[in-house]
């Protein structure tokens, strides 16, 4: 499907705290990360800046990048999540606890205007994006107006009633 086709856009969130070794720094693992999934066919139509964002929930480890991206894709959900899961492999992401330090995180946050409460994977859109600062910002500047699928309220609103306690600054350009 594409974006145009589910009526909404198909927004992918990216993250990064932990230096890569192939790639170095956060920054320019996503920057690789965006490249490998153009190489992958999934067309990236707009992309955000990249915000620095201190870890939800908070802990000591380093600060993130984060940033979105509103893609087209022929695959379908449960597809383009394999693919997000498989370049986070290939990038050297492991898996091991929720809200680790991380080499690369590729969230799928909405597929157009698709619901999906579960069980089934992927569930949609991602539970905690409406929650949190470093997606509803970058999601701000690649689709402005857009409507939360299962609550109905614009990206706007979601902004407003985030919890002031979310630190995010938008990262130096260089």
């Amino acid at each position: 499907m594409t974006a145009a086709a589910t009526h909404g856009p198909i927004l992918v969130a990216l993250g990064a705290n932990l230096p890569s070794e192939r790639f170095g720094g956060p920054r320019e693992t996503l920057e690789a990360a965006l490249a490998e999934l153009e190489r992958r066919g999934v067309h990236v139509l707009r992309r955000s800046r990249w915000y620095e964002t201190a870890p939800v929930p908070v802990s000591d480890q380093p600060w993130y990048v984060n940033g979105m991206a509103a893609v087209e894709t022929g695959l379908g959900p449960e597809a383009l999540l394999a693919v997000l899961h498989a370049i986070e492999a290939e990038f050297g992401r492991v898996r091991a606890e929720r809200n680790a330090p991380r080499v690369v995180d590729l969230d799928l946050v909405a597929y157009g205007e698709l619901v999906r409460p579960g069980p089934e994977a992927p569930i949609l859109p991602h539970p905690r994006a409406a929650e949190r600062a470093f997606v509803l910002l970058p999601l701000a500047e690649v689709a402005p107006g857009w409507r939360h699928p299962g609550r109905g309220e614009t990206v706007e609103a979601l902004i407003a009633r985030l919890p002031r306690d979310q630190r995010i600054r938008l990262a130096h350009e260089g």
